[in-house]
């Protein structure tokens, strides 16, 4: 294993993008039993996968100490791929695989949160 991918704490990468999916499933089945639930999904799984990634890359990134933003966004990219595997024979709405960008930015934005509070900065092209 080198250097690089010894820094990232892909086991965290994991557990967070796992989790991220599983509160999605709790937040946005139940809303299928509502009256026209299929239209109240399309318009609750945009910010609902913002909400989740960006909570499940804050939380990963915290715990990582480094890299803060790769973390996150790593959360969010696993994540994405979680759900395009689950869903991969279904044909989906444009509002769906939107969904799947959002979770790789609203993740990489929480990791950018956690390094903000760890009160680092993040490296300068200049200085790589």
């Amino acid at each position: 294993m080198n250097n690089v991918s010894a820094r990232i704490r892909w086991v965290s990468i994991i557990v967070g993008a796992v989790l991220v999916e599983v509160a999605l499933f709790v937040v946005v089945l139940p809303l299928y039993r509502l009256p026209n639930g299929a239209t109240v999904v399309l318009y609750a799984v945009l910010p609902a996968c913002a909400l989740a990634a960006y909570f499940g890359g804050l939380l990963v990134a915290r715990r990582a100490g480094n890299r803060f933003v790769l973390h996150g966004a790593l959360v969010g990219a696993l994540a994405a791929l979680i759900y395009a595997a689950l869903s991969w024979k279904a044909a989906l709405p444009a509002t769906y695989i939107v969904s799947n960008y959002l979770k790789i930015a609203f993740g990489a934005l929480g990791g950018l949160v956690a390094q903000r509070a760890a009160g680092k900065r993040a490296p300068s092209p200049q200085s790589v």
